[in-house]
């Protein structure tokens, strides 16, 4: 493997299509695609300044690295990357790639980042001002990620959430098999239309969340205060730990609380209709 370091790059793709590299203490200053159809690189300690970097790559690392806000969709059509310890300021970072790991990454401006993504896992992550994060992506698990930023993981299928804390309205939208274990997640019209959405010992905050579900279910969650007309049409089991301030329209399966401010089925409630609610 070839090594090159303490040198500077800058325009139109200054080290396009090189492989087997190693780069170290390398700075990429303005200019585009400087490494755009490459393989098996490896980046340490370097700095990315320019517009997409890393393009269409095959396996490489990213250790230890800075990319500044002028490296904006910086990872975009490559796969077998791994990411750690590294800061990221740009947004729109990784979309179309497959086989991705990212361990201790923090995102100060993750906007659409992550989109159609397969085959991810993260490990001691934090994204701030993370709109539209995980979008159309499949196959991802997370463990300790700390997300600020909303319609996250709209329409992902079969992800696995642990230990985390999720600051988002309108999350898990249209998802499919989305499993959430230990976390809280605190936004409003949390998980409307989804399918298969299973949340175990969670946290649940804002207001109308779990609307419109199918396959639904909670295990062991607790409701924040402002958590009200939760459930609305949703096909749902669930068992919930102390109170939820209020339910609305079921539309079936079962629902066992603690306690609850209010439970309202009135004349719009939806075929079958026939959702059992335990209170106490």
């Amino acid at each position: 493997m070839k090594t090159i370091k303490d040198k500077e790059f800058g325009g139109e793709r200054p080290l396009y299509c090189a492989h087997g590299l190693r780069l170290e203490n390398v700075v990429i200053h303005a200019g585009e695609s400087s490494l755009k159809e490459t393989s098996d690189i490896r980046a340490v300690r370097c700095r990315f300044e320019g517009k997409y970097p890393l393009w269409c790559c095959d396996r490489f690392d990213v250790r230890d690295c800075l990319f500044t806000p002028g490296a904006r969709a910086a990872l975009w059509y490559s796969r077998d990357l791994l990411m750690e310890d590294c800061v990221v300021d740009a947004p729109k970072m990784f979309r179309e790639m497959d086989r991705l790991t990212l361990r201790r990454v923090v995102f100060s401006q993750a906007a659409e980042t992550f989109w159609s993504c397969r085959h991810v896992t993260l490990e001691d992550v934090r994204a701030e001002q993370a709109d539209y994060i995980f979008m159309h992506c499949n196959d991802v698990e997370i463990d300790n990620f700390h997300l600020n930023g909303n319609y996250s993981f709209q329409w992902a299928k079969d992800v696995v959430i642990r230990n985390s804390i999720l600051n988002t309205k309108d999350a898990f939208w249209e998802t499919e098999n989305v499993t959430v274990y230990d976390s809280v997640i605190d936004g409003e019209y949390l998980g409307w239309h989804s399918r298969g959405l299973r949340l175990v010992r969670c946290h649940i905050g804002g207001g109308q969340p779990l609307c419109y579900a199918e396959g639904l279910v909670l295990e062991d969650c607790t409701f924040a205060d402002d958590a009200e007309l939760a459930f609305e049409y949703s096909d749902v089991r669930a068992t919930v730990k102390g109170r939820v301030p209020s339910i609305k329209n079921p539309r079936t399966g079962f629902i066992k609380a603690g306690s609850c401010g209010e439970v309202i089925i009135d004349a719009n409630i939806k075929a079958p209709g026939n959702c059992e609610i335990t209170i106490g």
